[in-house]
């Protein structure tokens, strides 16, 4: 039995049309179509969902850096302070230590001269008496002008307005003439000043005027 169902058989010159085994799949896909190539978490531009657009990462770690500068700015005015502080401190101790110093040496110096005070009445005595002669002039010389660098003067002349803060008045005695305030009229032992502190005061007699 022959079969009745024959295929066509191509024209001469044409070619067999070829048949894809592709099937529909092989079609060119769509924008949009099939799954997405693109890396996860891509987000193409103009397309970025939220409620804006995402801070530059400046702009997110600015609070931080302000922070930051505004702790090493506290602990710069803390340290300059200290230091203003300190300086202040040193500035108080140095007068307080060059004061103590200069009182020390004060105090030493006046020391000496009331120890030397004998030595000096006796010169001066010897001066008064007209014996202060030969060597012992020159010895007596260099001795003041020692002392007188060191600030030591002697006060307390006749005819000099009495004063009780220098003076020690031993006797008083009313006296006529032209006087109108009381007046040393005698000086019995000069007083001592040292650098304007009076370390003796002078002892002296006084005229007050008659009332």
């Amino acid at each position: 039995m022959t079969d009745s169902t024959k295929l066509p058989e191509p024209e001469e010159g044409s070619e067999p049309e070829a048949q894809s085994s592709a099937g529909p799949a092989d079609t060119v896909p769509e924008p949009g179509d099939g799954p997405s190539t693109d890396p996860e978490g891509f987000v193409p531009d103009g397309e970025a969902g939220g409620d804006g657009a995402e801070e530059p990462i400046e702009a997110k770690a600015s609070p931080v850096r302000d922070a930051k500068v505004a702790e090493m700015q506290e602990l710069v005015d803390e340290r300059t302070e200290d230091l203003q502080r300190l300086h202040a401190e040193y500035a108080n101790y140095k007068k307080r230590v060059d004061r103590d110093r200069l009182l020390a040496r004060q105090g030493g110096i006046e020391v000496v001269i009331l120890d030397l005070l004998p030595v000096l009445d006796s010169v001066e005595a010897a001066r008064e008496h007209e014996e202060l002669v030969g060597g012992f002039k020159l010895v007596a010389d260099e001795l003041e002008k020692i002392i007188a660098k060191y600030g030591l003067e002697t006060f307390g002349e006749v005819g000099e307005e009495f004063d009780p803060q220098i003076h020690d008045a031993l006797m008083q005695m009313p006296v006529a003439g032209d006087i109108t305030v009381p007046t040393v009229s005698a000086v019995m032992q000069r007083g001592v000043k040292l650098n304007d502190r009076v370390l003796r005061p002078a002892r002296v007699g006084v005229a007050n005027p008659e009332s």
